[in-house]
């Protein structure tokens, strides 16, 4: 991404999770403050999208994005309740778990890791939208591709010596593979009882019509300043981490994730390509 400029592709992020709440019924994944952290102006944008909101290609990305931040929360919640109080998010982006954790319960120590000029931005949509920072966010700046990660987290407060669980979700595609691989390392550094989920481009795995698509989102995100740069083998990362330490490994395709959160949907929304994939893991 351009090294004074917020990400473009978190902003998009966001918006779809908005449409989500907005035109989806029932919702795969409710973030109730998605559309106050985009800005005054987002009703407006949001409403100038309803037209296309029921294309496949834009219901089927609208249906990828809610089931990945599904997952990864239920996967959270499932690392709470074995004892963890560390939630590291790589790829921060506008994020908002941080800002609406459930009532009742001990709050988690959010690590939110982003880019520099992401990271300002966020904060002054947060300001803007009227959305409190609780004392447990810490803003954790870094560049995926250059940083000293774990030093970082350290110096922001993470404690190595307690296990944590991270997400990762909307990165590996933008980093080079040395990226992924130093991050990867670093998960097995964590704590025992840790776990991660990510997701993933698998190579290989788009029909013809999907590669077109694919060309065109790739030439969109590179103008913007975010080119894509990795696409993996379907089981690499599963498998690397399972090398690393890791256990009770799941690597999910598009066929797994409809059924696990769009089965018997009145209105068809489910995730069509088959490109991304989600991987959970514990160490």
């Amino acid at each position: 991404m351009k090294a004074d400029q917020p990400s473009y592709s978190a902003e998009r992020v966001a918006m779809m999770r908005a449409a989500h709440r907005s035109f989806d019924d029932p919702t795969v994944f409710d973030d109730p403050l998605a559309l106050r952290i985009l800005g005054p102006d987002a009703v407006d944008r949001l409403e100038r999208t309803k037209p296309f909101a029921r294309s496949p290609p834009i219901a089927g990305l609208r249906a990828w994005l809610a089931a990945r931040s599904r997952f990864a929360e239920d996967e959270l919640a499932l690392a709470r309740e074995r004892g963890i109080r560390q939630y590291i998010v790589l790829g921060a982006g506008l994020d908002t778990f941080a800002y609406r954790q459930p009532p009742g319960v001990s709050p988690m120590e959010v690590f939110e890791v982003d880019h520099p000029a992401t990271q300002e931005w966020k904060l002054l949509r947060l300001r803007e939208g009227g959305i409190g920072i609780p004392p447990t966010v810490h803003f954790v700046a870094t560049d995926f591709e250059r940083g000293d990660l774990g030093r970082i987290l350290e110096t922001g407060g993470f404690r190595r010596d307690a296990p944590a669980f991270v997400s990762w979700l909307g990165v590996t595609m933008y980093l080079t593979r040395p990226a992924i691989d130093r991050t990867t390392d670093l998960f097995a550094s964590l704590a025992p009882g840790s776990g991660v989920v990510l997701d993933y481009f698998a190579e290989g795995a788009e029909n013809p019509l999907e590669r077109v698509a694919r060309g065109l989102l790739a030439e969109r995100v590179a103008l913007s300043g975010e080119p894509f740069r990795s696409w993996l083998p379907v089981g690499a990362l599963a498998r690397e981490l399972e090398g690393r330490g890791f256990h009770d490994v799941l690597d999910l395709g598009a066929d797994e994730v409809n059924q696990r959160y769009f089965a018997d949907r009145s209105d068809g929304l489910k995730v069509v390509s088959r490109v991304g994939r989600l991987v959970r893991a514990v160490r």
